[in-house]
């Protein structure tokens, strides 16, 4: 793992990464943080989220994505369901969510420029030494 200050999505929009990734809730809502800056930047990967079910925890630990234009070609924005809500008190994201779409992001991105953000240590309070250590397990 290689770690770079900056702006993720800019960095995605000059063709720095062929895939980009984020922790996104089961609500369909990507309404702060670095979700709402996708939903803005990236149309295509909000209406990905919004073709899932809104509500449905089933998509923990799954993932949606969408090709998107860069200013050098394309990246697949990766909506990685790793917390159920967006709401309430504690630790919201899931850490087996996380390792779940871990794997999902290797199966499918193996070999590709992957940018993520520090997923789930924001506004989902995750611990970051814990997502840390399940990105270097997985990926």
């Amino acid at each position: 793992m290689k770690y770079i200050k900056g702006d993720l999505i800019k960095l995605a929009l000059t063709g720095n990464f062929e895939v980009i990734a984020h922790g996104c809730n089961c609500m369909c809502t990507m309404g702060a943080g670095i979700a709402k800056t996708i939903k803005s930047k990236f149309p295509e990967a909000y209406q990905a989220d919004c073709a899932t079910e809104k509500g449905d925890k089933n998509k923990l630990g799954t993932c949606s994505f969408a090709t998107c234009k860069t200013e050098n070609g394309f990246c697949d924005v990766v909506n990685a369901y790793t917390q159920y809500d967006y709401r309430g008190k504690g630790v919201l994201v899931e850490y087996d969510a996380v390792r779940s779409c871990m794997k999902w992001l290797k199966k499918n991105y193996s070999g590709k420029q992957i940018g993520l953000p520090k997923i789930g240590a924001g506004l989902a309070k995750g611990d970051w030494n814990i997502i840390e250590s399940i990105i270097v397990e997985e990926l």
